[in-house]
């Protein structure tokens, strides 16, 4: 699975960049998140507490993380909704794009279009998503991956996998067991996490070159960019 987690590295280096972008996706998230479990207190609300953790993990400022937490305690009523589309890059390519937005036929329809404009098809619900797993991602500073793993399973925590990445250990877990598995590695001294995510992994993986390259790239920023899509998850090998 060690492909899979570097081919994900290589997507967030390449989007973690646009600052303002991440942010004001996290700041509807964390707001969405508050609202949706009635509480604006993270230690009350454990989905915000999670959002706000991967939040901070991504860099987003603290006053942009309290502004979207002092939005979600006023009396705003504006709801958001989770979405899923799935469609086809250049030469077969997979594409999943999740979405948070509070008009879902906007952004169903430039999801479309960013599809069919940029090299694109887009397709039927699960007509990609079966080639993929959901997974619980998390990434920590550490040299024992071994342990860890031994660790995690003693406390029978779901795990899939862990492995030594360079200088970081990256543990793959059922989505339902990603949060016991954070706060089984917290119990055992890991302070502080690189990542903690469900992430969408593809089974196999696929190279492009050229112009499908170029037309893959140009299709993933446009999506990317859209004020609605959050992530999107696809079976591109990127170096």
């Amino acid at each position: 699975m060690g492909r899979k987690w570097e081919n994900i590295k290589m997507k967030k280096a390449q989007t973690d960049g646009a600052a303002a972008k991440t942010n004001s996706k996290y700041g509807i998230e964390i707001y969405a998140a508050a609202k949706q479990g009635n509480s604006a207190d993270p230690e009350a609300n454990s989905t915000l507490k999670f959002v706000i953790e991967r939040a901070k993990q991504a860099q987003v400022p603290k006053h942009v993380i309290e502004r979207a937490l002092e939005k979600a305690s006023g009396s705003g009523d504006e709801t958001f909704i989770q979405g899923r589309y799935e469609g086809f890059g250049p030469n077969g390519s997979l594409i999943i794009v999740d979405t948070l937005t509070s008009n879902v036929n906007r952004t169903a329809t430039n999801v479309r279009t960013a599809f069919n404009k940029n090299g694109g098809n887009f397709g039927a619900a699960g007509s990609v998503s079966y080639l993929f797993d959901e997974t619980g991602v998390i990434v920590f500073e550490g040299n024992d991956a071994d342990t860890v793993l031994e660790n995690l399973l003693d406390a029978e925590v779901d795990v899939r996998d862990a492995e030594q990445q360079d200088d970081q250990i990256v543990v793959y877990t059922e989505p339902s067991d990603l949060h016991k598995a954070i706060e089984t590695l917290r119990q055992s001294g890991v302070t502080e996490f690189t990542t903690t995510e469900i992430s969408m992994l593809p089974q196999s993986e696929m190279t492009l070159s050229g112009d499908d390259l170029a037309v893959f790239e140009k299709l993933v920023d446009v999506l990317e960019s859209d004020e609605d899509v959050q992530t999107v998850h696809h079976n591109v090998a990127l170096s």
